[in-house]
């Protein structure tokens, strides 16, 4: 054998050499056999995979990976930990801020939040998505004033930015400014007439107002774009008993309680109900 490499003029593989091809060899098939299970939402198997892939090797896009997966197998504070070290390795990477600061939402950790989202403004102080998010961190630390503001802010940057529009008339709402809440419902009304979200928000606008006749065409109306919504049923029934239609009032109220919770007293009815309020939201490009 080695004369034919001498007369060919090969080189014998070294051992080292062999032993670093093949490291790299096993890295790649974990890295491709781990992004096929995140696609076809084996999100366990492509954890183990990723994992392995990174006691082999440091790589931010494994990383990157990594925190999908555990996104959506909900290990969201191991998610949020694989960010974190890439954002450290890229400061300047805002994507991943604003990602950072989404998990930390679904984690509830507010201040971790508004810590991704200081960043980002920092990076980009014109970002809308950064400035909407940090107004979401306001909200979970209970600070309305500074939420509304930097919902001012992002609307001011993105002109059309609906779910700013359609947060800061929730806040508005809740605060009691109902003038200034009915003016972002009816601006995302001409742009958005059959949205869900925004035809509640438009209902209980018209209820603070004492409007029930209005209020009860509201709650009609997001009943029609999803028969599944208890909550419009129920404040249906709310305005409808208010107004001394006692009768239509319980057919709500009763009919809200079954959509909410399973005849055996389970939470199983609210879980159906829920996922399909997810099915009717995902419809919407928006998320509005």
């Amino acid at each position: 054998m080695n004369i034919f490499k001498a007369l060919f003029g090969g080189k014998e593989e070294k051992p080292e050499d062999k032993k670093r091809a093949d490291e790299e060899r096993d890295f790649d098939v974990l890295k491709y056999d781990g992004v096929r299970a995140l696609r076809s939402g084996q999100h366990d198997y492509a954890i183990r995979c990723f994992t392995h892939a990174l006691q082999m090797k440091d790589d931010l896009e494994i990383r990157d990976y990594l925190s999908q997966a555990c996104i959506r197998a909900d290990m969201l504070p191991e998610a949020f930990e694989q960010l974190l070290k890439i954002a450290e390795a890229q400061p300047d990477n805002i994507q991943v801020l604003i990602r950072m600061a989404n998990v930390a939402y679904m984690m509830e950790d507010y201040t971790a939040m508004a810590d991704a989202c200081e960043k980002a403004i920092v990076l980009d102080a014109a970002n809308a998505e950064a400035t909407y998010l940090y107004a979401k961190a306001c909200l979970g630390h209970g600070d309305t004033t500074n939420a509304v503001a930097m919902l001012t802010k992002a609307v001011g940057l993105k002109p059309d930015y609906a779910e700013a529009y359609l947060l800061r008339g929730e806040t508005l709402l809740k605060a009691g400014e109902t003038a200034e809440a009915d003016e972002d419902a009816d601006r995302l009304l001409k742009d958005y007439p059959e949205s869900e979200d925004v035809l509640m928000l438009k209902a209980r606008i018209e209820r603070a107002k004492g409007n029930a006749d209005e209020a009860i065409l509201y709650y009609n109306k997001v009943i029609d774009a999803n028969p599944f919504n208890a909550e419009a049923y129920r404040e249906r029934g709310e305005v409808r008993t208010d107004t001394g239609d006692t009768d239509g009032g319980q057919d709500d109220l009763r009919h809200a309680a079954e959509l909410t919770v399973g005849q055996d007293g389970t939470a199983e009815g609210g879980d159906v109900a829920s996922k399909v309020n997810e099915a009717y939201k995902n419809v919407n490009p928006l998320g509005i």
